[in-house]
């Protein structure tokens, strides 16, 4: 989220937003709720008095929208008000606790569903993880798909990569082991990557990593102009999962516009006024920082 040098101001507003939402008893997810909330906090400069007067206009975490729906259950104490009306508008609300209204889950048609999308073998804890986090499950199997059994690697390497001239084994399964070397690293080209050189079982490899700390660095996108009512920018850092709206179309005052998603934090990105989309300047998949322009409204 780019809040490292800002973990003092986040913990103060942990306290505020904990406040803000009612002092909630704190275990996942609730606690995370209250961090998500913390840190939009910090990134667009608001204490709870102004993010409670302007909760009307603003595009709240997703995970604090869908606790103010009702989708964890009723807090102790109720919820908030008149912060849940202003956030919620018109959205649906789940009365009572959520798992009683739920319709019934065809486990057998899920593992039939999830063979035929990525086609191998689905055990039972696949099924579970599939039913129970749809959207991270299928991240991780299309994440597993493109770069292998990364279980295979130990923490640091998964986090931070080799040295240079570092050597590791990796075994895949008993009996199949790869040696590997990391070489060297070429400058940046155009496209933002870089070609990485290493041995593997004693074979001269290559391939082209695309370095994504360094197109952040190089990232150059228009900001949205506070003063100027109509341009919407980001209120955090993330990257575009989905854009709901076209040039030319009609917008309602409440009506989302795009969804950003940072670090297992999702935003809808909501129109704070009526009108019609004059521009749109993202694409699905960029990535954006903190108020950078996403379209403009007339």
């Amino acid at each position: 989220m780019g809040l490292g040098s800002k973990f003092k101001e986040v913990k103060k507003a942990y306290v505020e937003a904990n406040q803000m939402l009612g002092d909630l008893i704190k275990v996942t997810p609730s606690s995370k709720i209250v961090g998500d909330l913390a840190q939009f906090m910090v990134q667009n400069g608001l204490s709870r008095a102004e993010a409670e007067a302007q909760a009307e206009e603003l595009s709240f975490p997703r995970s604090v929208v869908e606790f103010l729906q009702g989708y964890i259950g009723i807090p102790h104490g109720g919820f908030p008000e008149p912060l849940r009306s202003k956030v919620l508008k018109d959205l649906p609300r789940v009365e009572g606790r959520p798992g009683a209204s739920l319709p019934p889950l065809d486990l057998q048609l899920l593992e039939k569903e999830l063979i035929e999308r990525h086609g191998e073998e689905v055990t039972p804890e696949d099924v579970l993880s599939a039913a129970i986090y749809p959207d991270v499950f299928a991240h991780f199997k299309d994440f597993t798909a493109t770069f292998g059994p990364l279980d295979s690697l130990n923490t640091r390497l998964f986090l931070q990569g080799p040295k240079i001239a570092e050597e590791f084994e990796v075994e895949l399964e008993r009996g199949k082991t790869l040696h590997i070397k990391a070489l060297a690293i070429s400058d940046l080209n155009r496209a933002g990557q870089r070609q990485v050189f290493f041995e593997l079982n004693g074979q001269l490899r290559s391939i082209l990593v695309k370095d994504t700390q360094a197109m952040k660095e190089m990232h150059f996108h228009p900001k949205a102009l506070k003063d100027v009512k109509g341009q919407i920018g980001a209120p955090m850092p993330g990257k575009v999962i989905d854009i709901k709206v076209a040039a030319g179309g009609k917008v309602a005052k409440g009506q989302p516009l795009c969804v950003l998603s940072a670090m297992k934090m999702e935003t809808v990105v909501t129109s704070p006024m009526e009108g019609t989309v004059r521009k749109v300047h993202v694409t699905t998949d960029m990535t954006l920082e903190g108020d950078d322009l996403i379209l403009e409204i007339e």
